[in-house]
């Protein structure tokens, strides 16, 4: 059987990682494989009129899209064909999604695929990995895209920390002293429109933990919620709704992202999508988000990821297909955009930027700090804790190409050098992310106080939902919207990340500014149509 290297697939260790033995070879496993669209140019032209905002009342049905763009009936066939010669079973298959699941050996899946699956492992932990390309045979070269899942690394984490300070400091925003704040005051400072999301169901994407309904009943209650929203939990890839009772392990992101979208949009359906933190368990969340045809989420939010220079070409392309796709059916994205500052987390001097965020199509969300008296915020800087490392997350990414509307952008570094946008700028937009200044949750039974980028996504997520719903139907794709009208936002002029400084307009640490919540929905309300 010919083998062709897979363009894009290639994979070294992690950092550190030793192999120590080949992977068990009666392992089982399960695997996504991606396959191209069926009209890719069609799709790329349809991105594009949404892009010149010429289609904001065009966006296409989840099952319209399915018939027009999702995978063609030969390539998902050519790959059972392949399976079943291999003793490969089929676990599932999604045109619209592109994806058919494989379920087999380690050492099926590594005749399938001509890769040898090990055992490594690193300061951090362990995982079943390869090295080298995913190979194909010839019947599959050209019609897949990506083969996820026979590496399992942990491909992400999530963008919150916790407050520094002991105990638990509860706000006193009505004595104009204010250190930590509810989603709802937040909500007040930013001048969103009223609006309860009735209607509308929110995405949130999940790569471990759980939430507790006793827990969220109880928050919602002490905010004076009564009906608190409805919580529905799809497990993706077998990720379950598991808390682990540490309320500093990834509970907290599960519940923050509950709890904001929840207290800002309190009728909205929430769809919580459990997936193993693997690129394949993250993206078929993604992709399972974005088709799925119950709950249809009009809003996605994301507060996990990690440094674009961890993944592969062939996630980073997938990933960012999802996200087009969600553009065309009228899905609004909001990613995180990490907690790092100017280098992410990495090691190696240079500047880096966190993925899924940096993906053209989503809203990538940064963190300032507010200083509030009374219930106005008297002023806003970029996020940056420099003594404890934690900063917003911001820069200029190294694979994606300069979107239309950021073209003529600059970027700002501290050393006073100012030079234009040649790739995509990261973030969109920003707000109140510092945990000096941050939010009231309460995470398995203890109240506490979160701040970190992973604020940002729920928060701007709840207030696309509430305008959804006020105007009847989903706003999408809204970034090209912001940066056609920047006074929209609340400019952000003062602080920096790491290497990026802020200024006047558009910068790499706090994007285009925070909410001006009101002066949004008026924007994406009376946006042009065609």
């Amino acid at each position: 059987m010919a083998q062709n290297p897979l363009k894009g697939s290639e994979r070294q260790p992690l950092p550190g990682a030793k192999a120590v033995a080949r992977a068990d070879p009666a392992e089982r496993l399960e695997v996504s494989v991606l396959l191209r669209h069926s009209n890719a140019d069609g799709l790329k032209e349809r991105v594009k009129t949404l892009v010149k905002r010429e289609a904001a009342s065009g966006h296409l049905s989840r099952e319209e899209f399915d018939g027009q763009f999702g995978a063609n009936g030969a390539d998902i066939a050519a790959v059972k064909k392949f399976a079943a010669a291999q003793g490969l079973s089929v676990v599932q298959e999604h045109a619209g999604r592109r994806t058919v699941v494989l379920s087999g050996t380690v050492a099926q899946f590594s005749s399938a695929f001509g890769v040898e699956l090990q055992r490594f492992e690193y300061p951090g932990g362990a995982y079943r990995g390869r090295i080298g390309s995913v190979q194909l045979p010839d019947e599959l070269r050209g019609c897949v895209e990506a083969v996820l899942g026979l590496d399992n690394r942990p491909v992400a984490k999530p963008h919150l920390r916790a407050r520094r300070l002991p105990g638990n400091v509860r706000s006193q925003a009505a004595a104009g002293d204010a250190t930590s704040f509810t989603p709802l005051q937040i909500a007040a400072l930013y001048d969103f429109p009223p609006g309860t999301g009735r209607g509308e169901c929110v995405g949130i994407i999940e790569l471990g933990g759980g939430e507790r309904p006793a827990d969220l009943s109880t928050y919602f209650s002490t905010l004076g919620i009564s009906l608190p929203p409805t919580v529905t939990v799809v497990s993706v890839d077998h990720g379950t709704n598991d808390p682990t009772g540490d309320p500093n392990g990834p509970d907290g992101e599960v519940m923050l992202d509950i709890e904001v979208v929840g207290a800002i949009a309190p009728q909205v359906n929430i769809a919580v999508y459990f997936a193993p933190n693997t690129d394949s368990g993250f993206l078929d969340a993604i992709t399972t988000a974005i088709h799925d045809t119950t709950n249809k989420p009009s809003v996605i939010s994301i507060s996990w990821g990690g440094p674009e220079s961890s993944w592969t070409q062939q996630s980073l392309t997938a990933f960012d297909m999802a996200f087009q796709a969600a553009a065309t059916m009228g899905i609004t994205v909001c990613v995180a955009a990490g907690d790092d500052g100017s280098s992410d987390g990495v090691t190696d001097g240079a500047d880096h930027v966190d993925f899924p965020a940096s993906s053209p199509h989503v809203l990538a969300c940064g963190g300032t700090t507010i200083h509030v008296a009374g219930n106005a915020i008297t002023s806003e800087t970029v996020w940056n804790d420099g003594a404890q490392g934690g900063a917003t997350g911001g820069g200029v990414s190294s694979v994606f190409a300069l979107p239309s509307w950021q073209d003529g952008l600059q970027a700002t570094m501290t050393s006073g050098v100012i030079a234009p946008l040649t790739m995509r700028g990261v973030p969109d937009v920003c707000g109140d992310a510092d945990p000096e200044t941050g939010y009231n949750v309460r995470i398995d039974g203890t109240d506490t106080v979160i701040g970190g980028t992973s604020v940002i996504a729920p928060l701007w997520a709840g207030l696309v939902a509430r305008i959804n719903a006020t105007n009847g139907s989903p706003v999408g794709f809204i970034s090209p919207t912001l940066y056609a009208t920047p006074a929209a936002l609340r400019d952000i002029t003062q602080g920096n990340n790491g290497d990026f400084a802020a200024r006047s307009g558009w910068d790499a640490c706090t994007g285009l500014g925070s909410p001006d919540g009101s002066r949004i929905a008026t924007l994406l309300v009376s946006a042009p149509t065609s």
